[in-house]
């Protein structure tokens, strides 16, 4: 008996002393950026659309500095970052859908277009401009300004999730 816990002690020291020297990284977030990048920058995205919504600027600025934030391990800088995200909201419009009889629509779309210029100074050749669109369908018998709000947040989900997969994921 003496002998069997003398073993389980030694081997529990033996593991104790050899298991914080193996280490094994894993990375969920799907980042695929060179190694050399450390540092990104997110610039205000001003809202050139015709319809203004007042909030969506800086919704969508902050959130996919979250994002990047969240999904990586990259230092954010206000300025100069290895990678920079810049560009504007282009396009931010209600229109209908599925017109029924009488043209009455059954549904309106919100549909919000933000062109980003993105540029990684580490690999240069990871440099593009693109504009990216995302939208929600809701029912029109609903006030637009009872849905705006949920449907904005909604969008803007989709678009930073685009963005990041485009840059950040690579795909």
């Amino acid at each position: 008996m003496l002998k069997k816990l003398l073993f389980i002690v030694v081997l529990a020291g033996l593991v104790g002393a050899i298991a914080p020297s193996c280490k094994v990284s894993y990375s969920f977030t799907g980042a695929n950026l060179s190694p050399e990048v450390k540092t990104f920058t997110v610039y205000y995205f001003p809202n050139r659309a015709r319809l203004i919504n007042p909030t969506l600027s800086q919704s969508f600025t902050e959130e996919l500095r979250e994002k990047l934030t969240r999904q990586t391990s990259l230092n954010e800088l206000s300025e100069n970052g290895d990678i920079e995200f810049e560009g504007q909201i282009t396009g931010y419009e209600f229109k209908p859908m599925s017109i029924q009889k009488e043209d009455i629509s059954a549904q309106t779309r919100l549909t919000i277009s933000i062109k980003v210029k993105y540029t990684n100074h580490k690999v240069p050749e990871d440099d593009f401009e693109q504009t990216f669109s995302a939208y929600e369908d809701f029912d029109s018998n609903l006030a637009i300004s009872s849905v705006e709000e949920e449907l904005s947040a909604e969008i803007i989900d989709k678009l930073t999730e685009d963005i990041f997969n485009a840059t950040i994921a690579n795909w």
